[in-house]
């Protein structure tokens, strides 16, 4: 120890070499716990809840390693203990002016902590924010990424999702129900649409044989709105059954039932002369 104490630099590699290796055991921790927990899987709620926490963890563990590291290399170099010393003095005030400087980043960090232990979201969480639509991708100490449908990235700061309004998709479950809206002429029969949509469901694999319903929700002046209501695991397969439904039901109307596509009516009353006939000119 006299001879680490007497070669500062010797100490320095010392304590880096140290600060890697505890950086790294960790890391083969955290690599552990990934295989152990794989969320490329239908039900992976769990796994996600524990991969979000622990990214978190990871990030504030490298954070107050590097900080005690880079503070035990100053205190083997007697001119930084002298300029620390100094600055006692003004510690205060320093900290005063740092506090209010780095207030917004203290409370994103916060609001990190906040977010990775209550979970309003998760690693690969389905939502809707900005009016957009995708998936947690990222959860830092400061922000969020969120790899959009279109393989875009919206970054978000970390206090967006504790003070604004989005929509989770797969908070307790990544089930979810799809609807689509069909809108026709009154004369519509609504049965056989009853029975082909149940043939459809089950003709697909993605529909996962849990809900099916066709109802009509409206009726107004030029058309009657229905509604294909039908259940999927997850989202991105919902879409999917979405599509699938809406192009063979159209297409299905088309060929069956084509009087019935929405038309706008229009009644011509011709006013009569009983000398001229009803077409005369006045």
């Amino acid at each position: 120890m006299d001879y680490i104490r007497n070669q500062p630099w010797f100490a320095v590699l010392f304590i880096i070499n140290i600060s890697w290796i505890v950086i790294e055991g960790f890391n083969v921790f955290r690599y552990y716990t990934l295989d152990a927990f794989a969320y490329d899987k239908l039900d992976n709620l769990r796994e996600r809840r524990i991969i979000t926490q622990l990214g978190f963890i990871r990030k504030i563990f490298i954070l107050v390693v590097i900080t005690l590291a880079t503070a035990s290399i100053l205190m083997h170099f007697e001119s930084a203990r002298q300029i620390g010393t100094g600055l006692l003095t003004s510690a205060g005030i320093v900290g005063i002016i740092i506090g209010l400087a780095a207030q917004k980043s203290i409370a994103n960090l916060l609001a990190g902590f906040q977010i990775a232990f209550t979970q309003p979201i998760r690693i690969d969480d389905v939502v809707v924010v900005e009016g957009e639509w995708g998936k947690i991708e990222e959860i830092n100490l400061t922000y969020v990424v969120v790899r959009i449908w279109d393989q875009r990235r919206l970054v978000l700061p970390i206090t967006y999702f504790l003070e604004n309004s989005f929509q989770n998709w797969t908070r307790t479950t990544a089930d979810i129900w799809g609807t689509v809206f069909l809108y026709v002429d009154h004369t519509i029969p609504v049965t056989p649409l009853k029975g082909y949509l149940k043939t459809l469901l089950d003709s697909t694999p993605l529909w996962d044989g849990k809900v099916q319903v066709l109802q009509v929700t409206d009726i107004r002046e030029q058309t009657v709105e229905l509604r294909c209501l039908m259940s999927a695991v997850d989202s991105p397969t919902a879409f999917d059954l979405r599509c699938f439904v809406r192009e063979k039901m159209l297409e299905y109307i088309q060929t069956n039932y084509p009087q019935c596509l929405p038309k706008t009516r229009l009644l011509l009353e011709a006013e009569t002369n009983p000398e001229k006939g009803p077409f005369a000119q006045p």
